[in-house]
């Protein structure tokens, strides 16, 4: 006859701590009212702390997007008016000769060894029109390593090739919100616009970048129309005519934009300062800005730490005034129960039963109030997110974060009534009424 399995009993510490949990649970439900207000702190506390994380999170990523999206291997280089020439802008013929040069992007692509790519940009704001309509476009002539530099997904049709830019071809690549203003519900492939008086066929239509208010701003627009750099410079020449105030000014500049494409990440900024350098040799004046978007990136990304480090400390104060209230409750609550605990230690219980007892009731407050306080959390962004349209992230680490502050909040604001109840004398303990 098989002798049946004896039955495992749990250890007397786990039975210890059961019986604390169910005695500190029973005690909170004793006063719900009061139990539930010493939590809100805590509530409000955990649920401000995602809250504000996550608003600074999605402000972050949104920027960082925005950084990301112009290459973490990229430069940018523009040409730029100088100072002195902004107040000669407007004398009657004047011919204002400033910016980059083809010997530029040459010079850079053939004696930086870091430079994987270099794309010459000229970029000019003209009327584009087709049958009657007329939309402003930004003509950007270009090579076909722009859209390598600069990826964008393809709508329809094809992109700039190189044998277009070799043969000087009048071929037009539209971003899909210039084509949609200037074709409308036209069939776009194949057609033929006029771009300041010159013909041109559409060979493909590219997505459209969104609006940025970045710091830097992306080499592309909404409204621009990719035509090769041989064409524009063929069609449009290196003078460039500008009324302002009734007046009329001639600049000459042969290249508006150089993208740089770096072979490695960690030589961007080492790559910037040999730009640097080599256009300084080159240019008797400050006629030209560089950006770098990697540098960008790491400064955006200081500043969310930051950011995120102080929204964290201005919404901890909250959780630091729920664990105050913690303390007044548990002190309170000892008062309350002197004779409880004057029997338990005349029975026999230890100090460190009456310091687990307490222990366990403001372990239960702030981990409930730290729950809830979780499910405050989430909803509050997606709030924001719904009615005021400000992007928020709710991380898991803000969630773990969070809850873990309460509990230690909760318990080491308890420790203080743990300890005060457990030194209680026995006999003065009996005869308190």
């Amino acid at each position: 006859m098989p002798v049946p399995r004896a039955t495992r009993r749990p250890s007397p510490f786990l039975r210890r701590l059961g019986r604390d949990l169910r005695l500190g649970v029973k005690n909170l439900l004793l006063h719900k009212l009061r139990s539930f207000l010493t939590m809100l702190g805590l509530m409000f506390g955990v649920g401000s702390v995602i809250a504000m994380l996550a608003i600074g999170e999605g402000a972050s990523q949104k920027a960082l997007d925005q950084i990301r999206r112009l290459g973490s291997r990229n430069i940018l280089i523009g040409s730029a008016k100088p100072a002195e020439e902004q107040s000669e802008a407007n004398t009657r013929g004047f011919l204002s000769i400033y910016g980059l040069l083809y010997a530029d992007e040459e010079r850079i692509r053939d004696t930086i060894p870091t430079v994987e790519a270099t794309v010459p940009v000229k970029a000019m704001q003209r009327d584009a029109r087709f049958r009657s309509r007329s939309v402003p476009l930004r003509i950007v002539g270009t090579t076909d390593a722009w859209f390598e530099l600069v990826q964008r997904p393809v709508v329809a049709g094809r992109v700039l090739r190189r044998e277009d830019i070799d043969e000087a071809r009048s071929v037009v690549v539209l971003t899909e919100f210039g084509a949609r203003k200037l074709l409308a519900t036209e069939s776009a492939l194949g057609d033929t616009v006029r771009m300041a008086g010159n013909a041109y066929q559409v060979i493909g239509i590219v997505r459209s970048e969104t609006a940025s208010e970045g710091a830097m701003q992306p080499p592309d627009q909404q409204a621009d129309a990719y035509i090769p750099v041989s064409t524009a410079r063929s069609h449009y020449g290196d003078v460039f005519f500008q009324r302002k105030q009734g007046s009329t000014v001639r600049e000459l500049v042969e290249l508006h934009h150089i993208l740089v494409r770096v072979r490695d990440e960690k030589d961007v900024e080492a790559t910037a300062r040999a730009i640097e350098r080599a256009l300084s040799l080159h240019h008797r004046k400050r006629d030209y800005t560089l950006g770098v978007p990697l540098a960008l990136l790491r400064q955006a990304e200081a500043t969310r730490r930051l950011f995120s480090i102080v929204l964290g400390a201005i919404a901890g104060i909250s959780l630091l005034v729920g664990g105050i209230g913690i303390m007044n409750i548990m002190l309170a609550t000892v008062t309350e129960r002197t004779r409880e605990i004057g029997i338990r230690r005349a029975i026999g219980a230890r100090r460190s039963q009456i310091v687990a007892q307490f222990l366990v009731e403001t372990l239960v407050l702030s981990l409930a109030g730290g729950i809830v306080g979780i499910a405050l959390g989430l909803f509050l962004p997606w709030l924001v997110t719904t009615f005021a349209g400000m992007p928020t992230v709710v991380t898991a680490s803000s969630l773990v974060l969070s809850l873990g502050i309460s509990v230690a909040v909760g318990v080491g604001f308890g420790i203080y009534p743990a300890l005060r109840a457990s030194r209680l004398d026995p006999i003065v303990a009996l005869r308190h009424e």
